[in-house]
C-alpha cells in the first residue's frame, strides 16, 4: 500500500524536522513548506496530499490565507498549529474549515494520533457504509451526506460528527464521550469545540438540526422520530 502524504507547512525548520520525523516514524510521506505561498503551491502541484498540518504565523502568507485559498477548492483535511491559544483564533480556524487546532507547545505522538485519526475516517469503507434514519442519509465510503435527497456541504468534522450521532441513534452522549470518540482526545472539559461543531452542524442541516436534542449538562442526543438505522 502507497504510503499516505502529509503536507507540512511552518517557517521554522526545526519544527518541520520534528514534525516530519514523527509521521515518517509512523509510515507517512511528508513533504514540507517554509512559506504559505510555497504550501500553496505544493498542495496545487501535487494533487495526492492526504493532509496538512498547518502554522498559522509564517511569512508571504498566513495559515488562515492559506486555508482560505485550499477550502475553495478542496476539503482534505487540515491540523492548525498555533501559539495563540485565544478562543477567537480556534473559532475563526473552525468557520474557515479547520478540522483540527492545536496550541504549541504540543506532543508530537499526540499530533501524530490525531493525523491517524483523520485519516482512519476519511478513508473509504466498504461495508457497512450507508447510515439512514429521519430523511437522513450518510454514505461514509462517499463521505457524502443527503438530506432529504438534497446533498449538503459538511466539513470533514461535521461529518464525523453527524455519523457519530447516527451511529448512536437515541442515545444520550456526554460531551466528554463525543471528545473522545470523534476527536480522539481530552479537551479537559472545554466543551466549546463540541458546542461550536453542533451549531453549525445544526445550521447547515435546516430543519433537521432540531434532530441533534441538546441534553442540558450533559451532552447532546441524536433522536429522529422515524428511524431505520
Amino acid at each position: 500500500m502507497d504510503k499516505l502524504k502529509v503536507l507540512v507547512v511552518d517557517d521554522e525548520a526545526r519544527m518541520r524536522k520534528l514534525v516530519k520525523d514523527f509521521l515518517v516514524k509512523s509510515n507517512f510521506e511528508v513533504v514540507e513548506a517554509e512559506d504559505g505561498e510555497q504550501a500553496v503551491d505544493i498542495f496545487f502541484e501535487q494533487k495526492d496530499i492526504a493532509l496538512i498540518v498547518l502554522d498559522v504565523m509564517m511569512p508571504k502568507m498566513d495559515g488562515w490565507q492559506v486555508c482560505r485559498e485550499i477550502r475553495q477548492y478542496s476539503k482534505t483535511p487540515i491540523i492548525m498549529l498555533t501559539a495563540k491559544s485565544d478562543e477567537r483564533d480556534e473559532l475563526q480556524g473552525f468557520d474557515l474549515g479547520v478540522d483540527e487546532y492545536i496550541s504549541k507547545p504540543f506532543s508530537p505522538k499526540i499530533l501524530v494520533a490525531r493525523v491517524e485519526a483523520i485519516i482512519r475516517r476519511t478513508a473509504p469503507e466498504t461495508d457497512d457504509s450507508l447510515l439512514q434514519a429521519g430523511g437522513i442519509v450518510i454514505n461514509k465510503a462517499a463521505h457524502l451526506v443527503t438530506i432529504d435527497g438534497k446533498t449538503i456541504d459538511l466539513s470533514y468534522k461535521e461529518f464525523e460528527l453527524l455519523t457519530y450521532f447516527m451511529e448512536n441513534n437515541g442515545i444520550a452522549l456526554s460531551r466528554e464521550k463525543i471528545l473522545n470518540n470523534v476527536w480522539n482526545y481530552d479537551y479537559f472539559g472545554d466543551a466549546r469545540t463540541i458546542d461550536t461543531h453542533v451549531k453549525k452542524l445544526r445550521n447547515k442541516m435546516g430543519e433537521k438540526g432540531d434532530l441533534i436534542k441538546t441534553i442540558w449538562g450533559m451532552g447532546y442526543k441524536f433522536e429522529p422520530e422515524d428511524s431505520n438505522l
